[in-house]
């Protein structure tokens, strides 16, 4: 997986431009049933690929952590929700809280999350190619295609469909 983590970002880059035309077209004319086409595909992937093998995304980037995500992990580790925040959180350039720093300090060295349970939606959701209205996502699945090994090879299956 390290070998393949190395080179994902080249063959992202290698297969950007035909992958950015198959975003155009599914947004132009999406094929039906598309979300459950999506759905099929993640859970295609997702056979073959382990997270715990991988975690680039909590390696490589910083989730957005909402209200609710620091009030449920600050009781998780009981702290009050300014002192998470403080210790923990960052403001990013729109105003949403993003964990300060990368690779994710809840990360452990057997690629466990150390508040699976609580963990920040948006890392529960990760990589979202199973969510309904997935078209909508396009320009953020293109590029997680240099993150996760998982969303570069669901658009590589999703290109021989259509």
């Amino acid at each position: 997986m390290d070998e393949y983590l190395k080179s994902l970002p080249e063959q992202a880059r290698l297969k950007h431009k035909s992958f950015k035309k198959l975003v155009q077209k599914i947004k132009k004319r999406p094929p039906k049933n598309f979300d459950y086409v999506m759905n099929d595909i993640h859970n295609e992937v997702f056979n073959r690929i382990d997270c715990l093998a991988c975690a680039n995304c909590c390696k490589t980037t910083s989730p957005i952590v909402t209200e609710k995500d620091i009030e449920r992990i600050a009781k998780f580790l009981r702290l009050r929700s300014i002192e998470f925040i403080n210790q923990y959180l960052k403001k990013d350039t729109d105003g949403l809280w993003m964990m300060q720093q990368t690779p994710c300090v809840f990360l452990d060295a057997d690629n466990y999350c150390l508040i699976y349970d609580v963990r920040p939606k948006a890392c529960r959701e990760y990589p979202h190619l199973d969510r309904k209205k997935n078209r909508q996502l396009f320009d953020l699945h293109l590029k997680n295609t240099t993150i996760c090994p998982a969303v570069f090879e669901a658009f590589k299956v999703l290109e021989k469909s259509t």
